[in-house]
């Protein structure tokens, strides 16, 4: 519901801009990457719906889903003079090599595509940081945008388990739309928090992305 009154609050250009942003068509690499996904059905830490349901509910309420939309939100209402603190913030929070370049490829593909779309002014920057500042130069409100970045979020890494575990495409639609409230919610409150709200306590997806660094054979990079 949260999520459905947000969107529906804009105007149809504001909303099919967001939709082609997230879209799996954007050329931003999400396939690429599995979060330490990979590492963690490899290690049986995710081997069924349940599973995987519950480590991506990690992700998005104790990891990186609620930090980006923080960092999303923060990055929407800044001035220019502040988003080069807040890109190199969300750089830092990286807790692995991988989990770096996945945020810095990603951010830098989104720049480079919306600077050539839109010309707006983008610099390359870690990609919920890109996001919120590409948002906030259109006029297109934070929440729904970190509500739909968490669910594209989500439907990447579900997409990836699919690919390296016997799951379906039904699952993982279920998977997903048993989420899809949690990535409202926690987008929602998250992108109203400042700086110092920002704590993580995914510690087992942490430790998969820096084992995965050594993983082989691997079909993601991070």
């Amino acid at each position: 519901m949260i999520t459905l009154m947000a969107i529906t609050a804009m105007n149809t250009d504001a909303l099919l801009t967001m939709t082609q942003w997230l879209s799996p068509s954007y050329p931003v690499g999400g396939f690429a990457w599995s979060h330490g996904l990979e590492m963690a059905i490899a290690d049986g830490l995710v081997s069924d719906q349940s599973s995987l349901t519950d480590w991506l509910s990690a992700v998005l309420e104790h990891g990186a889903g609620r930090t980006d939309a923080i960092l999303l939100g923060l990055a929407h209402r800044s001035s220019p003079d502040e988003l080069s603190d807040i890109a190199d913030l969300a750089e830092a929070l990286s807790p692995s090599a991988e989990r770096r370049g996945e945020t810095m490829g990603q951010g830098a593909a989104f720049a480079t595509t919306t600077r050539a779309v839109w010309g707006l002014d983008v610099p390359d920057m870690p990609y919920p940081v890109a996001i919120g500042r590409a948002a906030g130069l259109i006029g297109l409100p934070a929440t729904p945008v970190a509500q739909v970045l968490l669910q594209a979020m989500t439907s990447n890494l579900v997409q990836a388990a699919q690919r390296l575990m016997p799951l379906g495409q039904t699952k993982g639609q279920i998977v997903l739309a048993q989420l899809s409230p949690l990535c409202g919610a926690i987008a929602a409150e998250a992108v109203e928090l400042e700086a110092d709200d920002i704590g993580s306590a995914a510690f087992a997806v942490d430790i998969t992305s820096m084992r995965h660094e050594t993983q082989s054979p691997r079909l993601f990079r991070s």
